[in-house]
């Protein structure tokens, strides 16, 4: 869809009643005059053009209240589909969503550890025109791209990817030169917040925080609906968290940050120090580099070493949610990315730290939780970067 075709159908009062359809429908058009407190004209002129647009459809009819049974909304889901777009360390997740968050189709694709702008730009360019040319009959509404690293969400560019050595990649304005659609493009594990709020929770009206575990630490906050980026745009940078002052240096040149302790690649440093040490391990038996995925997989299978790390690296993480929680006091807490995987042996001594260090009682009781988005938490949240827009646009 073309860019002012978008902006066009994300007017404020349109989207104030395409929101009240998609969280309560199916509504009529009386009750949506009376909860938004819009005229019936007004609601009846916009309900018009997005039924015109597809956006919205008639459905069953509604209870009479003394007159004809009102004829009811409900969101079209299927009438609309966005591009979501996970770039990791290693690995770009492209996928096809309706607006409800199904999954439609994906596409994954390994990048080469030393590519550079160009090529990278290209690459993201090749991944969505594929998609979409297997997908001829589906209408696009926008592209959301999340990107690991530090991201100018405004600007849509990639300041710095750190895994991939890259800097200053002008996503946005490449993509929408190539497609003319609207791009989104934002941090990933802010994208995995929103796409936590609203695909899991179902609560994008509350506070939360979702916290990406993987090769790197990092959160997103949601308020009321919209993420916070904060001053200069790196708030949830909480893998650099200073845990221990006489900790390991991290690579942003700090000691003891949270994710030289509590990461993916710190966890299977840790378990190869202990065997080096002479610690008994079924991981000693390896022949390739240790993984946490190695750990949790001996943790599984009985091994106290492999449990004994994985609870270290949870209660490190738990102190910093108590943190988090005294700082921001969220009504959720959403544990993903890889190192989440881990399940209860990285959940319970989260749980156990955090509650045992919150201030005030009722902060115990902090709803914390695994998310259910499995793989696709960030590609999910990419489509909502967009659908925010959609629905929830700045007043």
């Amino acid at each position: 869809m073309q860019r002012g075709s978008f902006q066009w159908m994300k007017s404020l009062n349109k989207s104030i009643i395409l929101n009240k359809i998609r969280i309560d429908g199916p509504i009529s058009r009386a009750q949506i005059a009376k909860e938004t407190e819009l005229t019936p004209p007004t609601v009846g002129t916009m309900v018009k053009e997005l039924l015109a647009q597809g956006l919205i459809k008639e459905s069953q009819l509604g209870a009479s209240q003394g007159g004809r049974k009102p004829t009811m909304l409900v969101l079209h889901v299927q009438g609309f589909h966005i591009i979501g777009v996970d770039v990791g360390p290693s690995q770009i997740r492209f996928i096809i969503s309706d607006l409800a968050g199904e999954i439609a189709d994906e596409l994954l694709q390994e990048i080469d550890p030393s590519i550079e702008n160009e090529a990278f730009l290209k690459m993201l360019k090749q991944g969505i025109q594929l998609l979409m040319n297997q997908h001829p009959s589906l209408q696009f509404i926008g592209i959301g791209v999340a990107m690991h690293g530090v991201v100018d969400a405004e600007q849509g560019i990639s300041i710095f990817a750190p895994n991939l050595d890259l800097r200053d990649i002008p996503i946005k304005e490449t993509l929408e030169q190539s497609f003319a659609m609207n791009v989104k493009v934002e941090n990933d594990a802010k994208a995995l917040a929103l796409g936590e709020s609203w695909f899991q929770v179902g609560t994008a009206e509350k506070s939360m925080i979702a916290i990406n575990i993987g090769q790197g630490i990092g959160a997103g906050m949601v308020i009321d609906g919209k993420l916070y980026h904060g001053e200069h745009g790196i708030a949830g940078e909480i893998g650099h968290m200073m845990i221990d002052l006489r900790g390991k240096k991290c690579s942003c040149g700090n000691h003891g940050c949270l994710q030289t302790i509590a990461s993916g690649p710190a966890i299977a440093d840790r378990a190869q120090e202990l065997i080096d040490a002479g610690n008994s391990s079924i991981l000693a038996q390896q022949h390739m580099p240790l993984t946490a995925e190695m750990v949790h997989q001996a943790a599984v299978a009985g091994d106290e070493l492999a449990r004994a790390i994985l609870h270290e690296a949870g209660t490190y993480l738990g102190i910093a949610l108590a943190n988090l929680i005294h700082t921001f006091n969220p009504g959720f807490v959403i544990i993903g990315g890889g190192v989440a995987k881990a399940g209860s042996y990285i959940l319970e001594p989260i749980m156990e730290a955090m509650k045992s260090r919150v201030i005030y009682d009722r902060a115990q009781d902090t709803v914390v939780q695994l998310s259910k988005l499995s793989d696709y938490g960030s590609s999910l949240g990419a489509v909502a970067l967009v659908l925010s827009e959609l629905f929830q646009p700045e007043t």
